[in-house]
């Protein structure tokens, strides 16, 4: 379990480079998060099904919000643009999900 910890850690020399690249990309600027930005291919589509209606909501709000900023030609204030730190891949749980998913279902209709 440990391994698997220091495995999966970013080297340090990385992180403002990570950083670098957030700001870069944009979106925070609308008050998006990672997430919200992802190409709603099957798989995604099925994840965003299953978030909890709060989530979604949420999810939903931002994506509005940052569409009507962008007919406007506009930005959110600096102070409520989304910060790397507080970036949350809240779908990352349910792509999983479906992805094991649909791995499961290709591996049963293999075999049968």
């Amino acid at each position: 379990m440990a391994s698997r910890a220091v495995a999966s850690k970013v080297p340090s020399w990385l992180e403002p480079l990570k950083k670098w690249a957030y700001n870069a990309s944009g979106f925070n600027r609308y008050g998006l998060l990672h997430d919200d930005c992802l190409y709603e291919y099957d798989d995604v589509k099925e994840a965003i099904r299953r978030l909890p209606p709060d989530v979604l909501h949420a999810r939903n709000f931002r994506i509005i919000r940052a569409m009507q900023l962008e007919i406007q030609h506009d930005v959110l204030p600096k102070e409520q643009w989304t910060k790397f730190e507080d970036d949350v891949r809240y779908l990352e749980p349910y792509l999983e999900e479906v992805r094991k998913e649909i791995a499961e279902k290709q591996e049963w209709e293999k075999n049968h």
